[in-house]
C-alpha cells in the first residue's frame, strides 16, 4: 500500500479506534498554553470551528468551559457521537474536512493534530477552505510536520499517515489566503515536540 492509500485509511482508523483514542486524549492535555494564546485572538464568547475535533476532550471542552461557542467537525461518526453526548450545547457535524462547506464564518479555526493527516495536495487545498470559514481577525491554529515530507506513525498497530509542506510554503499559502503568522514554533519541546502555527485573518 502506498502512502496516498494509507492517507485514505485515516478516517477508518479513527472510526475503529474512537474509544482507544478518546481514552488516550482524556489523559493528555499539554497544549493548553497554545490554546490560551489562540483565544487571545478571539472575542469573548466568540465562535470557534474545531476541524478534526475527535471526541471533544480536551480541546472543545476547554473552549466551552471558557464560554466560547464551538462547532466541531470530524469524519469519524463514533467520535461525533461522543461529542454530542458530552456537549449537547455545541454544534457537531460528521464531515470530511477536505469537503467542508458550512456556509458560516468563525472567530477562530483550529485543526490540532488533524490537518497533518492529509496528503500535501489536500493540505494545500485546505487553506482556501480555512479562509472561506474565517471572519476578518479570526485566529487560525494548526499543527504540522517540521518540514516538507511524509512520515508514518502507528495507531491500532497499523500505519498512521502524516505529511507536511515546507515551512516556506506554509507561510506562502497562509499569506495567499489572507492570513499573517502570529507565532510559529518548530518541534515545541513544551508541547510534545509538535510544530505549531498560529495565524490571523487580515
Amino acid at each position: 500500500m502506498n502512502h496516498e492509500q494509507e492517507a485514505e485509511h485515516i478516517i477508518d482508523l479513527y472510526r475503529e479506534g474512537a474509544e482507544v483514542w478518546d481514552n488516550h486524549r482524556t489523559q493528555h492535555f499539554i497544549e493548553q498554553h497554545w490554546l490560551a494564546r489562540f483565544l487571545e485572538l478571539i472575542p469573548a464568547g466568540g465562535e470557534i470551528l474545531d476541524v478534526g475535533c475527535g471526541a471533544g476532550i480536551p480541546i472543545a471542552q476547554y473552549f466551552l468551559q471558557k464560554q466560547f461557542k464551538v462547532t466541531g467537525v470530524d469524519a469519524s461518526e463514533p467520535m461525533i457521537a461522543r461529542c454530542r453526548e458530552r456537549f449537547p450545547q455545541a454544534q457537531w457535524h460528521i464531515a470530511d474536512m477536505r469537503t467542508l462547506e458550512l456556509e458560516k464564518t468563525f472567530n477562530g479555526i483550529i485543526a490540532w493534530d488533524s490537518f497533518f493527516h492529509l496528503t500535501r495536495d489536500n493540505q494545500r487545498a485546505m487553506f482556501p477552505r480555512f479562509a472561506q470559514h474565517a471572519q476578518v481577525g479570526a485566529g487560525l491554529m494548526f499543527t504540522s510536520g517540521p518540514d516538507d515530507g511524509e512520515a508514518m506513525g502507528t495507531f491500532l498497530e497499523r500505519p498512521l499517515y502524516h505529511a507536511s509542506l515546507s515551512q516556506d510554503e506554509f507561510r506562502q499559502r497562509l499569506s495567499d489566503n489572507g492570513f499573517s503568522v502570529v507565532k510559529q514554533v518548530t518541534e515545541d519541546a513544551t508541547c510534545g515536540g509538535r510544530t505549531v502555527w498560529l495565524a490571523q485573518k487580515q
